[in-house]
């Protein structure tokens, strides 16, 4: 492999998965033996932390084992990224879901294509649909795969994926403020934002061997992610959001305000004055959102000539 001589880093989040850890770092091991395999014990109440220890002094394995207490995948990656320097990253679940033999793939595409992220598609090949029988989960991929691209006007297909390798560019200036699940869908979204190189490769997927449980939550962790697309609407998409508040509010005062003006077309006298304060105050939120939206798409278009000036010294 071309790869064989690059620095390498795996990184695993792991919580509470004694059940998979062993297998899933002997995977890894076996297709990037010189890698520098990370696991992030994310307060593991089971013997996570000790199976770590003695697959890497069995196997004598380049291995790092940290501990992050603060619960959630996005802090767990967090102090990886922090902590390890490496020049591609591998991100994958510690649950024997993604085939560590498709690793190299991953890393082709970042180290010969210069792709900062890619992702493992598992939808194309449609072992995710058939290997996850929550279908509500399923109905949750696709939402925000069509809310993602509509926004960003992208052709990203698996949004949710935890099988990315990264460039060290990208690692080095991707700032981790979710902490759970949603991390995967943050980390699209910047990437998309900031205009890194994204590529996909279609992957296998297995589910969860017997006696493996996920930490999934499908309705608590879904809002998470249709919150985190909200969140970053807001903040990098300001005129957008606050011109369509706009509109909300200029229609509703415009509503409230259909009586006042048939009171004074009528009798040249206004008799719903309640209904004329509402529709005066609605109007005026109206001019606020639009004022806000302006001011705050300038300071966005700041922002990013800020980090391609500092993306360009990198």
């Amino acid at each position: 492999m071309n790869n064989i001589n690059s620095n390498i880093a795996v990184i695993l989040p792991a919580f509470n998965e004694e059940k998979t850890i062993k297998d899933t770092i002997l995977s890894f091991f076996k297709e990037l033996p010189t890698s520098n395999i990370v696991v992030i014990d994310n307060n593991s109440s089971d013997k996570t932390s000790l199976i770590v220890k003695d697959v890497f002094e069995e196997f004598d394995i380049n291995g790092t084992l940290l501990h992050e207490n603060r619960q959630g995948k996005g802090n767990a990656v967090r102090l990886a990224f922090n902590k390890i320097d490496a020049d591609v990253y591998i991100m994958a679940d510690a649950d024997m879901t993604y085939p560590a033999n498709e690793v190299h793939k991953l890393i082709s595409s970042v180290l010969e294509n210069n792709v900062d992220m890619c992702v493992g598609d598992r939808l194309s090949l449609g072992d995710y649909k058939k290997e996850n029988s929550r279908a509500f989960h399923n109905f949750g991929n696709a939402l925000v795969q069509k809310l993602v691209n509509k926004l960003f006007k992208a052709k990203i297909t698996d949004i949710m994926s935890g099988y990315r390798a990264f460039s060290k560019k990208f690692v080095k200036n991707y700032p981790i403020l979710v902490e759970g699940f949603e991390l995967e869908t943050d980390m699209t979204l910047h990437a998309l934002d900031k205009r890194f190189k994204i590529e996909e490769v279609c992957i296998s997927y297995k589910d969860r061997p017997e006696g493996s449980f996920s930490k999934l939550n499908t309705f608590n962790d879904g809002f998470k992610v249709i919150f985190t697309i909200f969140q970053i609407f807001r903040y990098y998409r300001p005129f957008v959001f606050f011109f369509s508040l706009t509109i909300l509010f200029a229609l509703l005062s415009l509503i409230s305000a259909i009586p006042v003006f048939d009171d004074w077309l009528t009798y040249k006298y206004i008799y719903h004055v309640p209904l004329a304060i509402l529709a005066t105050g609605l109007g005026l939120i109206s001019i606020i959102f639009f004022a806000l939206g302006i001011i705050l798409d300038s300071i966005a278009h700041n922002n990013k000539l800020e980090f391609e000036q500092r993306i360009l010294d990198f």
